[in-house]
């Protein structure tokens, strides 16, 4: 009787490790401080957060959609819509801010679940999905606003960026925006790591039909990362709107971003690989990096430049290091 050959168990990854993201943010910082001193006072390191908040909100969210092995190019023009939809809503009228907040919620819920629903049974490639729901949103928001800034985000909208707390022990100030940060970053975690959810994301990137084979519910699993994805981008265009007004493009670009910010933080490109501290890491490392070259007077058409060489050689480094375990 021919033996049967041993498999090797599989070494199950440590606990704890240094994440790139981390090692690049902290160089970058580093860098800040070296060009502009005062950005190691807590009060500016709260504001750096505070500007940063959108894009880390919004990687966390592309992540769930990277995890699952697709992308989601429709958060950009999300954040867009919510911006308008909630200057054009709200009008003005503080009273209709909080309904106004619930309605921009279910609009994403809906964006995230047609993206889900065409991904999981229709077999559409995600970036070509997504890619056609962001002509569609963008070409809604423009047509409902008239391709111009219309309506107006009355105070208790816009503190979602603007208001900061002062006198705050410790750090001397504190953002609403890095509170709403926060809390983000905490249930997204939780959702990865503190439910069943995280490991079925992980099963689905890696390898879709094994996973389905053993009993996980593959189009759910895709459908929900849509989803959230989609409430991290409204949630992004909230505090656009909060930040600078009312604007058409809001979200311009920030679809790339995302997904440079996850693979620059160690999220695997195809999926099956990342954390949510990939998403964090990543974002900090590039939202550092933009403010370096604006504190050097760079010019602002080299940041979309970087940005794609950055996510070349982040794919590039996945790739060589993925054939490297083989």
């Amino acid at each position: 009787m021919t033996p049967i050959p041993q498999v090797a168990p599989l070494r199950p990854s440590p606990k704890l490790a240094l994440n790139a993201g981390l090692v690049i943010f902290v160089v970058l910082y580093a860098a800040i401080a070296v060009v502009q001193p005062n950005y190691l006072e807590p009060g500016l390191f709260m504001n750096f957060l505070r500007r940063a908040a959108p894009l880390l909100i919004l990687a966390c969210g592309q992540l769930y959609v990277i995890l699952t092995g697709g992308f989601d190019l429709s958060v950009g023009a999300v954040a867009t819509l919510a911006v308008l939809a909630a200057s054009i809503l709200i009008n003005g009228d503080p009273d209709a801010t909080w309904a106004v907040l619930g309605t921009l919620y279910l609009m994403g819920i809906a964006v995230g679940l047609v993206n889900g629903l065409v991904v999981a049974f229709l077999k559409v490639p995600s970036i070509i999905a997504t890619l056609g729901t962001m002509l569609l949103v963008n070409g809604l928001a423009l047509a409902w606003s008239g391709g111009a800034a219309r309506g107006d985000l009355p105070e208790n909208f816009r503190n979602f960026g603007r208001l900061v707390w002062r006198d705050v022990w410790l750090i001397g100030s504190l953002p609403l925006a890095v509170v709403v940060l926060c809390g983000f970053v905490a249930i997204a975690w939780w959702g990865l790591n503190g439910t069943v959810y995280g490991k079925r994301a992980l099963a689905v990137g890696d390898n879709p039909r094994a996973a389905e084979l053993a009993g996980t519910p593959v189009a759910a699993t895709r459908i929900i990362a849509f989803v959230v994805s989609s409430i991290s981008a409204v949630t992004t265009g909230i505090l656009l709107g909060g930040f600078s007004g009312v604007s058409v493009n809001a979200g311009e670009g920030l679809e790339l971003q995302a997904i440079a910010a996850c693979v620059v933080g160690g999220a695997q490109l195809l999926g099956g690989r990342g954390s949510i501290w990939s998403a964090v890491f990543g974002a900090l490392s590039l939202f550092a990096l933009f403010t370096l070259l604006n504190l050097m007077g760079l010019p602002q058409a080299l940041r979309d430049s970087i940005q794609g060489a950055i996510l070349i050689v982040a794919v590039g480094a996945t790739m060589w290091r993925n054939r490297r375990r083989i």
